[in-house]
């Protein structure tokens, strides 16, 4: 006769199911901090198609608010949540480091810190940034609405909170990537996958393809899938050989939905980086970059986004520079960058990165190019 699961065995099994279209992380951790009602909320936000990243995001967070909950007040989250468990989480991740110094009651409690600490939740020390605690609020509040109930997320308390916190503690934005990964440090990284191997022609494509195709998200190059591949007729050259050509077919990206057909092409080197991988690897249908484990076999399953910037980063640190200066999102910030760099129009660098406004595009250019453009040295 066939064991029952326990409810954590089961909650496990559920969390694999909602990794088909949602890859996850730490299912083990998950299945024990998340409820039956948290797993049959993210089953049901799956089956309303919301998208692969918004998903990811919110179990992302769910996970956290659960084991904050349970760190903070020995309890499971409540749905709805009372305004008071409302103001509690921004007091426990916005707050004053100079006050914390003279009262050590202010902000989150050692307690509470130790418990996510020890349980990865928590790395960073000080306060969380102001777009951290707004996109945990958010997603509470749409776990809220999906449940069918209300929240007091709208309260005027706790937006007032929330500006009076993120006044008194002002903070600089930093970039997602310290540094852009421009050309020249993509050669830096690329002379680091120069063997034969499977793991060495896998990085190659992925920097290459990534860099290429504008600076792709690293969820994109982690979902990449072959059927979203079209072979393309060769480039002419005036003076040399054609250029392979490929399309890839996005779907559902961060800023569109799944209906819309965009499209960015590669040519030249990254499609023979790209051929040679899938080639070796004999891939020709699903994940296009897959796992690859100790003695070299490859895995059915695809990368998840972490582990691309992960490869970033241990490329970065083959190269001789620093890991915490760069990551997977500075093969985005480089691609607009380099186009900077080159006298490349900005729309014509949109069209490949895909970006929607031109505000936000040029905001990813290296302030040191700006720093020592014309525009800079106007007297």
């Amino acid at each position: 006769m066939a064991r029952k699961l326990t409810g954590i065995e089961a909650r496990a099994v559920e969390l694999d199911t909602i990794a088909a279209v949602l890859p996850i992380e730490r299912r083990d951790e998950l299945a024990e901090l998340l409820t039956d009602q948290d797993i049959e909320t993210l089953r049901h936000l799956v089956n309303e198609g919301m998208g692969d990243n918004t998903l990811r995001a919110i179990t992302s967070d769910l996970a956290y608010l659960e084991a904050w909950a349970l760190a903070a007040t020995g309890s499971p989250l409540p749905w709805p949540a009372p305004e008071a468990l409302l103001l509690k989480f921004v007091a426990h991740h916005l707050w004053d480091p100079q006050r914390r110094e003279d009262d050590q009651d202010h902000g989150m409690p050692a307690d509470v810190d130790h418990s996510l600490r020890s349980q990865g939740f928590l790395k960073s020390t000080g306060p969380h940034a102001p777009a951290t605690v707004r996109r945990r609020l958010a997603s509470w509040s749409t776990l809220t609405h999906w449940r069918g109930l209300d929240g007091a997320f709208p309260s005027p308390p706790l937006k007032a909170a929330i500006r009076l916190a993120v006044r008194a503690v002002p903070r600089t934005r930093r970039r997602k990537s310290a540094k852009a990964v421009t050309a020249d440090v993509l050669s830096k990284l690329l002379e680091t996958c120069e063997s034969d191997s499977l793991r060495d022609l896998r990085d190659r494509a992925i920097l290459m393809v990534a860099f290429a195709s504008g600076g792709r998200r690293r969820s994109e190059i982690a979902g990449l899938r072959v059927e979203q591949l079209t072979s393309e007729a060769p480039v002419e050259q005036k003076d040399g050989p054609h250029l392979p050509s490929i399309a890839i077919h996005l779907g559902r990206t961060k800023t569109t939905s799944g209906e819309q057909d965009e499209v960015v092409y590669i040519t030249g080197r990254p499609v023979e980086a790209l051929n040679a991988w899938m080639a070796t690897a004999k891939i020709d249908k699903g994940s296009v970059f897959r796992g690859i484990g100790r003695w070299g076999t490859l895995s059915r399953r695809p990368l998840d986004p972490q582990s691309i910037n992960l490869i970033i980063k241990q490329r970065v640190e083959m190269a001789g520079l620093k890991p915490g200066e760069f990551s997977a999102h500075g093969l985005r910030s480089g691609y607009l960058t380099e186009a900077a760099n080159r006298s490349i129009p900005l729309a014509e660098a949109m069209e490949q990165s895909r970006h929607r406004s031109v505000q936000q595009a040029s905001s990813f250019y290296n302030s040191a190019t700006r720093r020592s453009g014309r525009a800079a040295r106007m007297l």
